[in-house]
């Protein structure tokens, strides 16, 4: 094979994205593969948290679209309520997607981190000078107690957030069994509470955000 074909770009690119898409469940060859364009697992934490920052951050704004159609159903004084439903249901759909998003990219997070960790601590090993021993143990350390306070806040706000969206469920499936007035008005005292929770997820949202930039920050 031409080696200019070999060394090209494209090819590089094309054989990082055949690895994680038919060797992906072995993490040697998924690292192996990301190391050819020059990705290591202190650039895929990095890249893998960018991510779950812009993530959450879809997640928030479509929660906050999902409440802001129902407290619409507050005012309802007549209307096509088939068609409320459907938006209302989109919405929950949606906001449903962005919450699995946000939840696979924690884990995948979670499993990078490990494994930067582990092969630091081993490379810690290998070093044979005690003063950048004693140096390298202290920055791992560092590193592996900012990540910690920054899975807690993603992992925290990943559970309001799954509360939130049960939530959401039940008055969507509420509302398609019982699409009249009077069900509606039945669930003002209902959407209050809800509203009071959501409000509560974006803040937990916002710090999680605050802290993964915080993390991004010591890594640069």
């Amino acid at each position: 094979m031409n080696n200019n074909i070999l060394s090209s770009p494209c090819f590089r690119w094309g054989f990082v994205l055949a690895s994680l898409l038919v060797l992906g469940a072995c993490s040697t060859t998924y690292y192996a593969a990301w190391e050819t364009v020059g990705k290591h697992k202190r650039d895929l934490l990095r890249d893998n948290i960018e991510a779950a920052r812009d993530e959450q951050a879809e997640a928030q704004e479509q929660i906050k679209t999902a409440m802001e159609r129902l407290k619409e159903l507050q005012g309802f004084d007549g209307g096509d309520l088939e068609d409320i439903y459907e938006k209302l249901n989109d919405d929950y759909e949606e906001a449903v997607e962005r919450a699995e998003d946000v939840s696979d990219r924690i884990g995948k997070i979670d499993d990078i981190a490990n494994d930067l960790f582990d092969e630091w601590e081993e490379e810690i090993g290998l070093i044979s000078n005690s003063r950048f021993k004693a140096d390298s143990q202290k920055k791992l350390r560092a590193t592996k107690k900012k990540y910690a306070a920054l899975n807690r806040s993603m992992v925290k706000a990943e559970k309001r957030m799954d509360k939130v969206l049960v939530r959401f469920r039940d008055h969507v499936l509420y509302l398609k069994h019982n699409l009249n007035a009077r069900a509606i008005g039945s669930l003002d005292a209902e959407v209050a509470s809800i509203d009071r929770e959501v409000k509560r997820l974006i803040a937990d949202m916002q710090a999680s955000i605050a802290e993964a930039e915080d993390f991004i920050a010591t890594m640069e």
